[in-house]
């Protein structure tokens, strides 16, 4: 990882493994991940562009799905992994995320003829502004410009306005930047106001309802500000199919439904500080005080900060199925 200022003055640099042996960064384009996962399925086992309309329980205590395309059925158990935005989460009575106060754009940049970059995490800081960049295969590179907003905004579709306003906000920042947003195709780049939902206990529902149960983004929405959001997503998921295929397995006494509180408690204590942990690394990067902003750059990032206890959080082992 390298750290820079908006000037392009290098603050700090190091390498995970001399930090702490257990670690390693592993960059993956979303999309390959889905498709490697999707082809270990039968080949209609999925079913994509099916939007849900409605959930409701039958007497019989299986879930009714009804889809925006008007197709119906009851199913004995639904995984709710549908987002930030979850229509699961809203009937299982969970609130709408709050926005954490900063926006982000995002995109990959393509180079036809290869990326030139090193296996780094490239990050830069500024004023109430931050940026990053890691190349996520031989020819695309990921990035991020995250900016202080009071609000979420408009919602704004038009790539060339996007990519006009991420440019605005890091003009005079490093070349390489500029160049990679300036690379990223048009369908790549978006806008997103940032958001989470801390589960507190006693107050927020269970993760499971009967035989609805949330996993990832539907259930713990956190900032990106750890690089944990879809990381948490897929422990859930290996988690979940552990409580599941146990349940299935020993037989009519043993209860799904046991089988998914049981993953809800097990979850509960790993995701809840993580979210609180996002949020609050969030705000620290987002400083704007100039003043802080200065001692940030010449003391906090290059002399106190160890990396180290900040990456403890990844060294999580969900064990296998």
């Amino acid at each position: 990882m390298v750290v820079k200022s908006e000037e392009g003055r290098e603050l700090r640099s190091f390498r995970f493994k001399d930090e702490d042996e257990g670690q390693e960064v592993r960059a993956v384009e979303r999309r390959i991940l889905l498709e490697t996962l999707a082809n270990q399925l039968p080949p209609d086992a999925i079913h994509f562009s099916s939007k849900l309309e409605k959930i409701e329980r039958t007497e019989s205590g299986e879930t009714l799905l009804e889809l925006v395309d008007g197709t119906r059925f009851s199913a004995k158990i639904v995984i709710g992994c549908d987002g930030i935005r979850s229509p699961v989460a809203k009937w299982m009575g969970f609130s709408e995320p709050k926005y954490a106060g900063h926006c982000a754009f995002r995109g990959l940049g393509f180079y036809p003829d290869g990326q030139p970059f090193e296996p780094k995490v490239n990050y830069i800081y500024g004023r109430g502004v931050r940026a990053g960049f890691v190349p996520v295969s031989p020819t695309k590179v990921y990035w991020f410009v995250c900016f202080n907003s009071s609000s979420p905004g408009p919602k704004i579709t038009d790539p060339s306005v996007l990519k006009k306003e991420a440019v605005e906000l890091v003009r005079n920042w490093p070349s390489e930047l500029l160049t990679i947003i300036d690379l990223t195709p048009d369908d790549t780049i978006i806008r997103t106001p940032l958001v989470d939902r801390w589960l507190w206990p006693a107050v927020s529902p269970p993760a499971s309802a009967g035989g609805v149960v949330l996993v990832g983004d539907a259930w713990h929405p956190m900032t990106p500000n750890l690089g944990q959001g879809a990381c948490c997503a897929l422990e859930d998921a290996v988690v979940l199919a552990r409580k599941l295929a146990d349940a299935l397995q020993s037989g009519p006494a043993a209860s799904v439904e046991d089988a998914l509180r049981a993953y809800g408690s097990e979850r509960w204590p790993r995701v809840f500080p993580l979210t609180i942990r996002a949020n609050f690394v969030g705000s620290l990067l987002q400083w704007d005080n100039p003043v802080v902003c200065s001692l940030r750059n010449s003391v906090v990032i290059p002399k106190l900060v160890r990396i180290g206890p900040l990456l403890e959080h990844t060294n999580f082992d969900c064990e296998p199925l």
